[in-house]
């Protein structure tokens, strides 16, 4: 698991209160980031698939909405530029069979749960098309780890969990 996996995770798990699954393996070579369930309001459970695609390397930290080609993706020159794409989060992240015959297998029930990409930001045209294509957007800096920083500035817990331990510590530090 990614070091921005295990953050989000942390942040899903401690900062939300979600019950987490990281890492389950699907047909194809396929994984899915973490699920996430919201069971905090009664009588009412929230299904998350959260994806995650943070990157601060110059050219590739923004998700975009150019348009995705699996034949580019397999080129190694343009790689990189094909994983900040809107479009291969919906078809490859998303949309491959063996993810959602998992998802399906698990509870995961199509249009039963909702589809999160977390990124170092976006490009202007990409909200609306990520709207439309039903998924969410949640920023990593802007909104993950200022949320993290909040609730560890003003909460004493101790967490035993790694990462949030040394989030935790980090926002003290600077604080």
């Amino acid at each position: 698991m990614e070091t921005t996996e295990k953050i989000v995770e942390a942040y899903v798990r401690y900062i939300k209160g979600w019950f987490t699954i990281p890492n389950i393996k699907c047909k194809g070579q396929m994984e899915i980031d973490l699920l996430a369930i919201d069971a905090s309001r009664p009588g009412m459970i929230e299904r998350y698939h959260i994806e995650s695609g943070v990157s601060i390397a110059g050219g590739f930290s923004k998700l975009n909405n150019e348009p995705y080609s699996d034949a580019k993706l397999k080129s190694r020159v343009n790689q990189s530029k094909q994983r900040r794409t809107l479009g291969y989060f919906a078809k490859r992240k998303f949309g491959d069979r063996g993810v959602k015959e998992k998802l399906k297998s698990i509870g995961f029930l199509p249009g039963k749960y909702k589809k999160v990409i977390v990124s170092w930001g976006w490009e202007d045209n990409v909200p609306v098309a990520a709207k439309k294509a039903g998924i969410e957007l949640w920023d990593f800096k802007d909104n993950i780890l200022n949320e993290i920083a909040y609730h560890t500035r003003k909460n004493s817990t101790y967490f035993t969990d790694d990462t949030m331990r040394t989030l935790q510590l980090m926002t003290k530090a600077i604080r």
